[in-house]
Parts: structure tokens; sequence; C-alpha cells
């Protein structure tokens, strides 16, 4: 009996259950929470660098790849002016952000409200280039910003109203001159300018323009960004 008890007393003390269950347990193979932030924050730049490599692509391909072999007729903006972070008006006096604007490209015409013939023959041509476009034509939106407080002809009006319609903006022409600018020896309502998807002012093309050369222009450009841009904002 005494051999018992001796034996009981020298045995090594038990191990603490909670020892066991607790304290002893492996770490987690994951690593901590900070660990699992990082792997997160990871990804997510991931999908992002996948959504904007179309839109870096195409440009870079268009820009950079093939500088040499570029034949465009209008001129390049290098670098692009980016729409102003102003609000303009309708002629009815309604407020609308500039920003509004961007998801399509955009073929602007300039000038003031008594439009002269070289004004409706741009106006004309706007319209005409835009359906020349075919299937493509609903990624291109006309505007005519005008450049002072007057109000154009009600004739005028009715034609820009006719589907698929001219949106019409009053942009005063100081300010429009701080973004878009003309060929030397021109002036800014003689020329049609064309602005990307983003709102980056990037083509301006000659005065008395052909029609067949801009629509390649055009051309190229929308397939150039088929990866990125579709009709309709």
């Amino acid at each position: 009996m005494s051999g018992f008890e001796s034996s009981n007393r020298d045995a090594a003390p038990a191990a603490d259950p909670l020892a066991l269950t607790v304290y002893e347990l492996a770490e987690p193979r994951g690593g901590g929470p900070s660990k699992r932030v990082r792997s997160g924050r990871i990804k997510l730049l991931l999908v992002l660098l996948v959504c904007a490599l179309p839109v870096i692509a195409s440009y870079f391909t268009y820009y950079v790849l093939r500088p040499q072999a570029r034949t465009n007729y209008g001129t390049l903006i290098e670098p692009s002016r980016a729409l102003p972070d102003l609000t303009v008006a309708t002629l009815d006096g309604a407020s609308v952000p500039l920003a509004s604007l961007r998801g399509q490209w955009l073929l602007l015409a300039v000038g003031p409200s008594a439009c002269d013939r070289g004004c409706e023959a741009r106006l004309y041509a706007q319209r005409q280039l835009r359906e020349m476009l075919g299937r493509e034509r609903d990624r291109l939106d006309k505007v005519w910003f005008v450049t002072d407080a007057g109000m154009p002809s009600g004739a005028l009006q009715q034609a820009l109203a006719a589907e698929p319609a001219v949106t019409v903006l009053r942009f005063p022409e100081a300010e429009l001159g701080r973004w878009l600018a003309p060929a030397a020896g021109h002036a800014l309502q003689e020329h049609l300018y064309l602005v990307d998807p983003m709102g980056q002012w990037m083509m301006r093309f000659p005065v008395d323009f052909d029609p067949s050369k801009v629509k390649r222009d055009i051309d190229r450009l929308l397939r150039a960004s088929a990866a990125w841009d579709r009709p309709g904002r």
C-alpha cells in the first residue's frame, strides 16, 4: 500500500487539460488578420488592373506601337485635354454638368447662336458623319456648344431636335477657349472636335474637311476602343 502511494507521489503531475486544448494549438496556416487584409488588397488591385488593361492596351497600341504607321487626317491633341469641371446650361437655362457628357464619343461643333452658312454646314456634316458609321453610330453623340446668350432660329432648333437629336449647350467662349483650341490662323468655330468616352479632347479636324477622311479617323478610333467602349452612358 505504501509502495503504491509512493509511486503516485513520484509520478509526474497530470497535464492541464486547458493547456492542451487551448494554449498548445498550432497557429492557423492562413496567418493573422493583417495577412488576410493584405491578400484581399492585392486581389482587388489585380481585378482593377484586369479591368483597365483593355483601355491601356488600345491607347498604347494607337499612340505608341504604331506612331509612324498612323495616317490620321485630323490633328491628334497630345497630350489630350480633359473636359473642364464646369456646369453649363441648356437653351432653356437648365444646368448640366459637363461631366455628364462622358461615356460616349463626342463630335463637337462650336459657335454663336446666329449660326451662319459655315455653321450650318458643320452641323449637317455632324449628322451625316454619325449616320455613315452604320451600326457603330450609337457610340457617337453630336454636341453643339453655343458660345453666346442668343437663341438659335426656330427652324434650326427644330432641325437639331430631329432624332437623333443634337445636344445643344451654352458654353461661354472664354471658358471654351481654355479647353479647345483652333489651328493657327483659324477661329474656334471653324473646326469639328472629337472627344473620347473618358472626356478627353483628343482630335481636331481641319477647316473645310473631307467627310470621308474624317469618317476614316473615327472608324479607326472606334475599332481601337471596341474592347472597352460600349454604346450609351
